[in-house]
């Protein structure tokens, strides 16, 4: 599984939800701040106020999600649920996606299958729903329904590229990269020369046309986009050029402000090129940018700039509150065995 209901879910939390009490909104300004712990205590307060005790379960949720107990963020939206009316409002279908999510974070992938077709009974073209349950499809070894369900996706949402990229990887990841790059190729067909230069440089990118990426790319720069400096840099990259990729970023952060992943792929160029200091500058420099989603990837990238300078300690230590924030990597649980061994 490699994320797609968590982007979904990052995309709902920044939204918020109408109606939250003073003490829930207060919550979810925590929870954008990756503050879980003082927001389940803020809800705590937010209950005994009286206030809307859906909206105190639908944070609370969402604050397990952060905190990696899924089960407990699944219970808590169930209980939002069945605290309703029998009327069913789009705080339903808002519930029913966040569920789902943390199903799928459990894997427990049937029970997530059923919350999607759940949501596709009452909104039929619901496109997002198609992608997520396809995704979902896939995790438990579906590929034809899981196809079926992205055909349907792509049908009802045909210029949704952030959707049909994240189709590419969803089947890049489980063995497929034929099919998901036959989606790409028949959308640039769909576009043809009208298709903006930033969607059309981003897929020739994913298709592994990396020159006509970066000539796409770098028109679409001129606009002055983040993401057109950050796929322009990463086609560079992906042909060996760490060197033009690193000006690429450099240029956008030297006169931009900050940009946590930019920062983050700086720093991945510079460790390929064997500079682990200005490597390990460039993570810490993302990590100063507050509220961003990408935190969690500059903390685990900054611990290996630390391993390959030899400061063992100073990982460790880091590795060591890194596994208290997100105890579910078991990748870095095995980078913690290595390093305890130093």
């Amino acid at each position: 599984m490699i994320g797609a209901a968590v982007c979904l879910l990052l995309v709902t939390v920044c939204a918020g939800c109408g109606g939250e009490g003073e003490k829930t909104q207060e919550a979810m300004a925590l929870i954008r701040t990756f503050d879980y712990q003082e927001a389940l205590e803020k809800l705590d307060e937010a209950e005994k106020e009286g206030e809307d005790i859906r909206l105190v379960h639908r944070a609370r949720g969402i604050a397990c999600m952060g905190l990696t107990r899924y089960a407990d963020a699944a219970e808590y939206f169930r209980s939002a649920l069945s605290a309703g009316n029998g009327l069913v409002k789009d705080v339903d279908f808002d519930l029913n996606y966040y569920l789902a999510a943390a199903y799928t974070k459990n894997g427990e992938y049937d029970s997530a299958e059923k919350t999607y077709d759940a949501i596709l009974a009452l909104r039929g073209e619901e496109a997002d729903a198609y992608f997520l349950r396809g995704n979902v499809r896939m995790n438990q070894g579906g590929y034809e329904a899981a196809k079926k369900d992205f055909d349907k996706a792509i049908g009802l949402a045909p210029e949704d590229y952030d959707m049909l990229i994240e189709i590419y990887e969803v089947l890049a990841h489980f063995g497929y990269t034929d099919v998901g790059q036959d989606y790409l190729q028949a959308a640039l067909d769909r576009g043809g020369k009208k298709m903006d230069t930033y969607v059309m440089g981003r897929i020739y990118y994913y298709l592994g046309e990396y020159e006509k990426a970066y000539l796409a790319l770098e028109e679409a720069k001129e606009k002055g986009g983040e993401k057109s400096y950050l796929y322009l840099g990463r086609s560079y990259e992906a042909t060996g050029d760490y060197n033009y990729a690193a000006n690429v970023y450099n240029s956008y952060l030297s006169s931009n402000e900050g940009s946590a992943e930019l920062y983050n792929q700086l720093g991945l160029c510079e460790m390929a090129r064997g500079d682990y200091r200005k490597a390990l500058e460039a993570f810490q420099a993302g990590m100063q940018l507050e509220d961003d989603p990408i935190l969690q990837t500059l903390s685990f990238n900054e611990i290996t700039a630390y391993e390959h300078l030899g400061e063992y300690e100073q990982a460790a230590a880091l590795l060591n509150q890194y596994l208290n924030n997100y105890p579910d990597d078991e990748q870095a649980r095995r980078e913690y065995d290595f390093l305890s061994t130093r």
